[in-house]
């Protein structure tokens, strides 16, 4: 232990102390998703990208008829149209994101963001991301993301694949969260 200490006890204690812990290197990639039993590959050698999962095909099962008495199922709620697309950010019911919108919140868990953002994104020693997406711009978003900002502790991820990959997505899941329609907790895709 106390080489341990010697070794890597500095740089872990500033690292803990500026509550970054969750910084990964641009070549290293989040943990995917874990596949199920039937779905395990090998994983890549060092240094070699891993192998692109297979598309799942989609399950094509007549749904049955409903009894005309029984209540009609919530239709998802759908955010506010996206400026660029025209379609909304994000589509909801209940616990269930559409797919897009669970990447974004596959990438939120995958860096680790609420270390400072706090599990529910109300802030913890970042501020409140509830809040903040009330009132910040698009751009701003993109720009601390990427840029970062130093001064008041947020690290930049600019250099990390996943998350440049998936801003819109994240963008998405913290405007749901932000507008009241995400609930907090674990969420499931949109069936």
């Amino acid at each position: 232990m106390k080489r341990f200490l010697q070794r890597y006890g500095g740089p872990v204690v500033v690292v803990a102390l500026l509550g970054v812990t969750g910084f990964v290197r641009a070549d290293e990639a989040p943990p995917a998703a874990q596949p199920s039993a039937g779905d395990q590959q090998p994983a890549p050698a060092m240094g070699q990208e891993p192998a692109a999962a297979p598309a799942a095909a989609p399950a094509a099962a007549p749904a049955a008829p409903e009894p005309a008495d029984a209540p009609a199922a919530p239709a998802p709620a759908a955010a506010p149209d996206s400026a660029a697309s025209g379609q909304p950010l994000y589509r909801v019911s209940g616990n269930q994101v559409d797919h897009d919108t669970l990447e974004g919140w596959h990438t939120w868990r995958a860096m680790a963001c609420e270390r400072c953002h706090g599990a529910n994104q109300e802030g913890l020693v970042g501020p409140s991301l509830v809040a903040d997406l009330k009132t910040l711009s698009r751009a701003d978003f993109d720009k601390c993301v990427l840029e970062g900002s130093v001064d008041k502790g947020m690290p930049n991820f600019n250099g990390v694949a996943s998350v440049v990959k998936n801003l819109d997505h994240l963008y998405a899941f913290l405007k749901g969260r932000s507008d009241g329609a995400i609930p907090t907790g674990n969420l499931k895709e949109l069936q």
